[in-house]
């Protein structure tokens, strides 16, 4: 019986899925999928992977590409810039958000990005941001659109533009336990912040350092805990996006520990900043700004251990991308505008998984399984791409990442390949990089090289959540 041909093999490497190391592994590429794991014969073309660590791409479920703010500000990245960053950084997969604003056709609002993601780098699909809730939206987009595969939406307890009263979210949970979706929410009580954010600008303190205090850490427990209850009442499975610290954390574990079906997900910024960070001259903090805000080490810690212990679910990145000297991005309402008036978001859709390998693996804080786990298998279960996408198995797209476990990497905006004119990790030592990239047995980056046309990404439809119905 003669050996099997492959259109790709990577030869020898260490294989690793959130499930299973296997050393010393070749993987067998045809036609876009997985063809063999184990032993595979000649490749049209083959990687040496020896000393290297091969891992499935990973699956960004939390970005904001080519959308428009509630404030009117559009983020630097479209889908083909920010997909080249994501596949720099070991992203084959990537969910942003088609975002509804109020008096807009949630249809259209999809059809609009279609346009948008035509230019799309990678794989990719859609979040609904749902911010109008009207009779036409939950008696027919809504559902429709889940039916088509978009299975997942986001609903805001905060900022006037998109925020929805406990009514609302409750229309939205019923719909999403009707079709088998899966609600995401930006917890942060919107009362409360602008309660605190009234009496600090009174008192002058309009710079950068003081958007931590405007959103403290209550602030974001408190919502966390409504939101639980309210998928309760409904009896729906929830995420909460961005925990940002150990108050949020600590509801999030106390209904897990009950039984409440809510999955929970974290971002590098969170780990990476503290709230004094945000204290620096003139308008410079603004590079730090995001919501929920940076917290203190305490809290950090505590998200280290969540990651550890299960209770986090996923990491993302919450890629969201305002260039600092810009007119159109951090400096949209003036040079230095009160902190009210700064677009909230930093760029990491690069830096995620790098971040975690270095920080998580290599520091002894997480497996290099927990760490696929975190970033490529999760995100995939959660929101219904599994198998397909966030493992390497036999049948599965063939998107790979090869690991350098030992490059040493100083982290610059350049190498990051974003359309930013910063990156908060600018000078951060990395250890691990990720030397090579592969969408659907295609290399598409090699050594910091990039190839392959714009709008080479597909379109992923995708499956009811798991546990989500009736």
């Amino acid at each position: 019986m003669s050996r099997a041909e492959y259109d790709l093999v990577i030869r020898g490497g260490t294989v690793v899925t959130a499930d299973a190391t296997r050393e010393a592994c070749d993987v067998g590429v045809r036609n876009g999928r997985v063809e063999a794991l184990g032993v595979a014969g000649r490749g049209t073309e083959e990687i040496d992977a020896r000393g290297m660590l091969v891992m499935p791409g990973g699956v960004d479920a939390h970005c904001h590409i080519a959308q428009i703010s509630s404030t009117g500000v559009f983020t630097a990245d479209d889908f083909h810039s920010g997909g080249i960053s994501a596949a720099v950084g070991g992203t084959t997969t990537i969910v942003p958000f088609a975002a509804q604003h109020r008096g807009n056709s949630l249809r259209q609002v999809v059809r609009d990005y279609q346009v948008h993601a035509s230019q799309s780098f990678v794989d990719y699909a859609f979040h609904l941001i749902v911010s109008d809730p009207s009779d036409v939206v939950l008696g027919d987009e809504l559902p429709s659109l889940v039916r088509e595969g978009h299975t997942s939406f986001k609903v805001y307890m905060t900022y006037d533009a998109l925020r929805l009263t406990d009514r609302q979210v409750l229309e939205v949970l019923g719909i999403a336990k009707r079709e088998g979706a899966l609600t995401m929410f930006h917890a942060e009580n919107h009362d409360a912040i602008a309660w605190l954010t009234q009496r600090l600008l009174a008192e002058g303190r309009t710079s950068p350092k003081w958007h931590p205090y405007a959103r403290p850490e209550p602030v974001e427990r408190e919502a966390t805990a409504r939101a639980i209850m309210l998928a309760e009442l409904v009896d729906v499975p929830i995420l909460i996006v961005h925990v940002s610290g150990r108050e949020a954390l600590e509801e999030i574990r106390h209904a897990k520990a009950r039984g409440t079906r809510v999955y929970a997900e974290t971002c590098p910024q969170y780990l990476s900043f503290v709230a004094e960070d945000l204290d620096q001259p003139g308008f410079e903090g603004a590079k730090l700004m995001f919501s929920p805000p940076a917290r203190s080490v305490a809290s950090q810690n505590a998200l280290w251990s969540g990651l550890q212990d299960g209770s986090i679910d996923l990491f993302s990145s919450d890629h969201a991308p305002y260039r600092f000297d810009d007119p159109k991005g951090k400096k949209a309402n003036g040079d230095n505008p009160p902190f009210t008036k700064v677009p909230n978001g930093v760029p990491s859709i690069g830096i995620r998984l790098p971040y975690l390998f270095s920080e998580g693996v290599q520091q002894g804080r997480l497996t290099a399984q927990r760490f696929v786990e975190l970033v490529s298998s999760a995100p995939a279960q959660i929101y219904g791409l599994y198998p397909r996408k966030g493992t390497i198995a036999v049948g599965s797209d063939a998107d790979l990442v090869v690991w350098d476990p030992s490059r040493e990497v100083t982290i610059t905006q350049p190498l990051l390949r974003d359309r930013m004119d910063y990156t908060p990790w600018e000078g951060m030592q990395s250890l691990g990089w990720p030397v090579i990239t592969v969408s659907r047995g295609e290399i598409i980056v090699r050594d910091g090289e990039v190839s392959g046309a714009a709008g080479r990404g597909r379109f992923l439809d995708r499956r009811a959540v798991p546990g989500s119905t009736p």
